[in-house]
Formats: C-alpha cells, sequence, structure tokens
C-alpha cells in the first residue's frame, strides 16, 4: 500500500533561546517516518517555524510530544514579539501531499486538535479548511487580540473552543490546528524604519483590506537591523503570484520614498512558485517546468 504523505508546518513562540528551541526541535528528531525538512527562528519575530513531512501517525505523535515540550518551557506572559500570537505553540497547519485527499487530513487534523487539548489542557481553535465555522477559517481573526486578549475572548459564547476547556492555559495560552493547501511565507525588506510605512504597504497589498486575493500581510520591525519588514502569506501562490506581491510592494513604497532591499522565505517553497517568478522577471517564453533539470532527472 502506497504510503500517506502529509506535511506540517508548527509555529512556537520561541525565536531567541537556542536551548528551548533545540528542545523543540528534538521532538522530531530521529523519529521513524518523520523527516525535519527545515526550521527558522528569529528574535524580532521571535518565532519558531518548523517543517516536517512524513505518514501521519509518526507525523501526529512527533507533533503532540512538541507541542508538550513546548506547553513546559514557553512562559507566554513572559513573551514579546513583532508576529502575532496567541500561544506557546500557536498554530500547526496540515497540508496534504502523497496519496492522502485533504478530506482526509481535515479529520486527521481533528484528532490531533482533540488529543492534545486532552493531553496538555490546552484551549484549541480548528482553522483554515478544518474550520468549525466560516468566521474560524481565517487564522487572524482567531488570533485578534493575541495571547493577552485571550482571557476575555474565550469567555465569549461564539469562541468557545473546537475542543479543550472554556479558559486560557495560564502560561501556554491557545492554539489553532488544522488542513490547508501550502502556504509560502514571504515577507519583503524595507530601506526604512517607519513601522507605520510598512504598516500602510501591508494594509494596501492584504486581501483583507482589497489588495491581492491569496495574501495576508503585516508589518514588523526588525529592531536589530534598523528596517522594517512587510511579513506575507501567500495562501495560494498559483492564484496570486510571489512576484504580483514583490511588485505591489514597490509600487506602494515608492509614494513614501522607500524601496524594498531583500526578501526572504522562511521555510519551504514549492519550486513551481521560483520558476513562475523567474520566467516574469526574465521574460522566457514558452517555459515549461519539464525544462527543469532536476525535474527531468526525477522522472
Amino acid at each position: 500500500m502506497d504510503k500517506k504523505i502529509i506535511e506540517c508546518v508548527p509555529n512556537f513562540s520561541e525565536g531567541r533561546d537556542k536551548e528551548k528551541i533545540e528542545k523543540i526541535l528534538d521532538a522530531f528528531r530521529g523519529k521513524k517516518d518523520v523527516k525535519l525538512l527545515d526550521y527558522s527562528s528569529d528574535e524580532s519575530h521571535n518565532r519558531l517555524v518548523v517543517t516536517v513531512v512524513g505518514e501521519m501517525e509518526p507525523i501526529k505523535n512527533a507533533v503532540l510530544e512538541a507541542m508538550g515540550v513546548a506547553t513546559s518551557i514557553i512562559d507566554m506572559t513572559k513573551h514579546m514579539g513583532e508576529h502575532p500570537r496567541m500561544g506557546a505553540t500557536d498554530v500547526v497547519p496540515f497540508i496534504p501531499v502523497k496519496n492522502v485527499s485533504m478530506t482526509e487530513v481535515i479529520e486527521f487534523s481533528k484528532l490531533v486538535a482533540k488529543e492534545a487539548a486532552e493531553r496538555y489542557n490546552i484551549p484549541i481553535f480548528l482553522y483554515e479548511k478544518s474550520a468549525s465555522v466560516p468566521e474560524r477559517e481565517n487564522l487572524a481573526t482567531i488570533r485578534k487580540g493575541q495571547f493577552e486578549g485571550m482571557m476575555e475572548k474565550l469567555k465569549l459564547p461564539e469562541w468557545k473552543p473546537d475542543f479543550g476547556p472554556d479558559k486560557i492555559h495560564p502560561t501556554a495560552g491557545v492554539t489553532a490546528i488544522g488542513a490547508r493547501m501550502p502556504l509560502i511565507a514571504f515577507n519583503v525588506n524595507l530601506n526604512t524604519n517607519n513601522k507605520e510605512i510598512a504598516a500602510h504597504i501591508a494594509k494596501s497589498i492584504r486581501h483583507l483590506n482589497g489588495g491581492l486575493r491569496f495574501c495576508k500581510a503585516i508589518a514588523v520591525e526588525l529592531s536589530d537591523r534598523g528596517i522594517v519588514q512587510v511579513s506575507m502569506n501567500m495562501t495560494d501562490y498559483t492564484k496570486t503570484a510571489l512576484y504580483r506581491a514583490y511588485e505591489l510592494i514597490k509600487i506602494e513604497a515608492k509614494r513614501f520614498g522607500v524601496h524594498p532591499v531583500g526578501s526572504e522565505i522562511i521555510g519551504t517553497i514549492p519550486m513551481e512558485a521560483l520558476i513562475d517568478t523567474a520566467v516574469y522577471y526574465l521574460g522566457v517564453e514558452n517555459f515549461s517546468i519539464d525544462q527543469i533539470l532536476e525535474t527531468r532527472l526525477m522522472e
């Protein structure tokens, strides 16, 4: 029987303490049928993003172990960072990769959420494709108020968690778990330290405010570098290309007399997304992914 392979990209609220980061990563290392593809931590965001792939049951066990570690070593009452957050394990998305349907991954995410809530006494919301109601599909809507506002938010009837207690975990906060399509975390740095400029640009390009359909964006201050950043989640790169977001940021930045000075990809990215961008900037005509050497070697 063909193996059912999924990807998981859990985000943890720790990007500064190397010892704590290593303890979380150890939950994914050396596990049978689990491959740690990538991890990225950032002091300004104060966040750790991990990318793993593997079979469903081993992935579940590794994720639950990592959540337990994060719950025991991260104190959200002391957490400060540029990135919005509501829990020690902030969000756990599952993505279908091979021989598995989105429907199966949705049901799998619910099983993981239920077990995590029972094991660690953490309130958990289902989001994206797993959302129990449409209002919970958007992670930003769930996370609004962040850790500091969750105590009051959970008292509202419409914000009763899908699993776990009706009150916030005192130190580990709240977690969102769900199934989604591949997402690209794409950040563009600007040659200014004015966060208001980045905030204006982010507001202009994100879908919520009438911008690009599959783009979520916020402003982030990179204090260690003396610049600001437009931090984006591209939720469907096949419909909103990376180059489109980058060019729109350039257009919006121009009115403030600033411009991009670099960009970054957090975690992994589908090769097709980079090819699409390269083809645009090089003006290549009639290009096919079959012309990529590595693609032909994998045939």
